[in-house]
Formats: C-alpha cells, structure tokens, sequence
C-alpha cells in the first residue's frame, strides 16, 4: 500500500439479511470474520471470507465448516460482496409484481415472487388500480414507504388502507409494481411524506419512511387543503414580520413517529382518505427539517467519539452511521452514500452456508482501497 490508499474497519451484529456498510470510499478489498462461527464450529459456518475487485460485483471466496466440522474452502458467484455509490437522484432495485393489498392499518402486501427485502428497507410502488381508474389503491403511488417484513413473499407499511376510498387488491392486478429504493436518505432528514397527525395540545406525526429527525429539531410543514391540517403550514409569523411559524421536536417516539410543540387542539383533522380519482397531481402533505443547522448537538464525553458523525434511524432501534464528518445533532446533511454490502449469497459447494452469517452472529470487516492496482 502506498500514500494514499485507504482502510476501514468495523463490526456489526448480523441480522441474516445483507448489510450495508457506508465508507468515504469504494472499496477494491474486503475481508470477513465470522466470530460465531469460529468459536463454535458448525456445519455451513463461514468463519473467513474475501473479495477483490477482480472477481466481479457479488462474488467471493471463503472457508466453510462440514459437518465433522471440519474447514473446506468454497466460492460465491451471487449475492456475495458488492460495492455501491449512491447518485444525486433516487435508484431502484428490481420491479416485482403485487398479487394483493390488504384493507388494514397497516396495510399488508403481497409480491408475485419472494422479494428479498429486509425490515427498514424502503420500497415505492407504480399502479395499483384494482379497476382501472375507478378502484384500488393508487393513492399510494410514488410514496416511499418503510417496509415491515411479514414472510418471503408478504411485507407491511404504515398507513391506513382500511378507509372507504380504498379497495383491497387482488388477483394480481396489470400494473400493480413495487420496487426497491437502494439509497433512500441521500439527504437526511429530508423530506418525509406525512400518513398520520394527532391533534392536541402537542402535535404527533406519523410518516411513511423513516424522518432522522432529533429532539430539538426545526420543522415546517407542507399540507395541500385535500389533507386537511392546513393551519399547521408555515405560515407569516405575526409577532416577527416576514418570518415563518415553525415547530420544534420535543419527542421522537420512533423511527417514523415525532412529536412537535404546536398547539394544535382546534386544527381541522389530517384526512388520508383519498379518492382515487384524485391521484393525477396528487400532492402529499410533508413535514421538512428547517435550516443547515438546528438546535442541540452529539454528546461528548468520556467513551463517545470526539467528533461524532450524523446518523440514520432506518427503523426500530437501527442506528447507521454515515460517510460525513461532525455536524450538528439534527442538521440538514448530505448522504450520497458509497461503500460496500455483505449478502446472503450461498456457496457453490455448500448452499446451505449463507455469507453474512446467522442472525446473531458477530462480524467483523476490514476493507482497503489500493492506490495502485497491478495486472
């Protein structure tokens, strides 16, 4: 290695679904280990594994316990390591058929074929008319949503389809698509597509993919009269001529649940009952982060890294770090993302051997980026 290549390491606890792993740079190396694996040998254990740019994109080599346990060699020819850098614009994974979309809150959906997604990955759907132009769930259309995984084949989003203007999907409608967001938040916290609001002395909002916001956090908000909630758009501030009314974050329930400080107890229901005829130039109600910078900051003490970097909350308790250096807790950052994933791919020898490990195993990672890569 010379001047100015590059290493990064780390670990993370599997989840047996890919990981995604973001750096400030495309890898060309990556090695693996597997701590579960090595230190309690089991049949299809992948306790080592490596990849170089020149096998090609999903590839990998590796060790594999038998059953004896005893370690053989094998290779992965899909789904193995893989790098990625994200654009200024949204990309998409492969389109998938829907066969159905259950009346519910939340709504369940169903794939044509097994979809590969994993809990807090976020998917956007085209079609979905039951009946064309008269019936369905079309509204949903061009929304990212988070996704819940229920099974293969079955996953559930947060809003509310058990309402009179939508009609369950069935029968695997023409038309009726869902597909991958590869790289949702290329800027966080974004734009979050609204699917709910409490009124009442505070404010509670649900959204439809995840918000990053903080406590602390200045948000506005953006609601066509078709939502109802109207009043909560930033509107003129009387006390302080021509500045906006804002809100402030003083609770962050989950990964797509906020509360705000506005008094809202006398502001006109949020209506996420749309008709279907209404989907050509639907707009969306959305709440925004407000400014670069925001009130509060990352905690420094002794343990915390000095300089901590903005992180994402994909869902639940999922916490990602991201390629930027120090910001302030709740600033508008910049998340075009690049690194690498670690997949499901299986070996060629050993299919029953999955490359990212059991859910629960511990791994660790190192990754290079040479400056001069010889023939």
């Amino acid at each position: 290695m010379a001047e100015y290549s590059r290493i990064a390491k780390g670990s993370f606890t599997s989840t047996g679904g890919a990981k995604i792993v973001n750096l400030p740079f495309q890898p060309d190396a990556i090695e693996m280990w597997n701590y579960s694996s090595f230190a309690t040998p089991a049949n299809h254990g992948v306790p080592y594994a490596y990849w170089d740019a020149a096998m090609g994109q999903g590839f990998a080599i590796e060790n594999v316990f038998n059953s004896t346990p005893v370690l053989t060699s094998d290779t992965v020819i899909a789904n193995g390591f893989s790098t990625f850098a994200a654009g200024q614009l949204l990309q998409y994974g492969t389109r998938l058929g829907i066969t159905g979309i259950t009346k519910a809150s939340a709504a369940v959906v169903t794939t044509a074929s097994a979809h590969g997604y994993a809990s807090g990955d976020v998917v956007v759907f085209t079609g979905l008319f039951q009946t064309q132009f008269t019936a369905g769930m079309p509204q949903l259309s061009d929304i990212l949503f988070t996704v819940t995984v229920l099974s293969p084949t079955t996953f559930s989003i947060p809003w509310n389809t058990n309402q009179s203007n939508f009609t369950a999907l069935s029968g695997s409608p023409t038309g009726a698509y869902v597909k991958k967001v590869l790289y949702p938040y290329l800027y966080a916290p974004g734009t979050a597509v609204i699917s709910a609001i409490t009124t009442g002395t505070t404010t509670t909002i649900d959204t439809t993919s995840a918000h990053n916001f903080r406590v602390g956090q200045e948000v506005a908000f953006r609601i066509p009269p078709q939502w109802g909630t109207i009043e909560l758009n930033s509107l003129p501030n009387v006390r302080t001529p021509g500045s906006p009314i804002y809100g402030y974050v003083i609770a962050v329930t989950d990964y797509n649940t906020v509360v705000v400080n506005i008094d809202s107890s006398t502001y006109t229901a949020f209506n996420s009952n749309q008709t279907v005829t209404s989907t050509p130039g639907l707009s969306f109600a959305q709440i925004v982060a407000v400014g670069d910078v925001n009130t509060g900051g990352e905690l420094i003490s002794a343990g915390s890294a000095l300089y901590p970097p903005p992180i994402i909350e994909p869902i639940g308790t999922i916490q990602v770090g991201t390629i930027n250096g120090p910001a302030i807790k709740g600033a508008y950052f910049n998340n075009t993302s690049q690194g690498f994933i670690i997949g499901v791919g299986v070996g060629v020898n050993d299919a029953s051997s999955v490359l990212v490990g059991a859910n629960g195993n511990t791994i660790y990672w190192r990754a290079y980026l040479s400056d001069i890569a010889l023939p």
